[in-house]
Parts: C-alpha cells; structure tokens; sequence
C-alpha cells in the first residue's frame, strides 16, 4: 500500500512547556492575526495526551488561549 507523508515544522516532546510552545510556534501566528492575517491554532492528538491543558491551562499554567490574549491585548496597546 501506499505510505502516507507527514510534513511538521517542530514536534515537541513531553518535556515542553505551554510557554515554549506559544514562543515557538503560537506567537508568530498571532501576530499576524493582529496584522489582519487569519490564523488558526489547533492542538492535534491521542486521546488524553494533554490537547485541553495546552490550549487552556491549569493551576499556575496558562494555556495557549490565555497567552494568545494577553499578546493580543499587548500587541493593540503597544500600537495605541
């Protein structure tokens, strides 16, 4: 049969935090967003490997929604 190709731009491992994540990959989509690019941020994969505590956060770990925002409302200010 036929192999299926896979192209990524980074794969982060179990030790990653959300905030490496956001810095690497996130950021650069947002702001673009800001600069009137549509951008889309999505988590992918099996059942119970985190894609809701990276997107959201919990405890003293932001989630990626929360980051984005906060970078948003900084990035509108800085250009007030």
């Amino acid at each position: 049969g036929q192999h299926a190709v896979y192209n990524v731009d980074r794969v982060f491992d179990e030790t990653a935090t959300t905030e490496e994540l956001y810095t690497s990959v996130c950021s650069k989509v947002v702001k673009r967003v800001v600069g009137g690019i549509n951008g889309t941020i999505f988590a992918y994969g099996q059942t119970s490997s985190g894609k809701t505590h990276t997107m959201q956060g919990g405890g003293d770990c932001l989630g990626v929604l929360q980051l984005a925002a906060d970078e948003i409302f900084s990035l509108i200010e800085a250009s007030a």
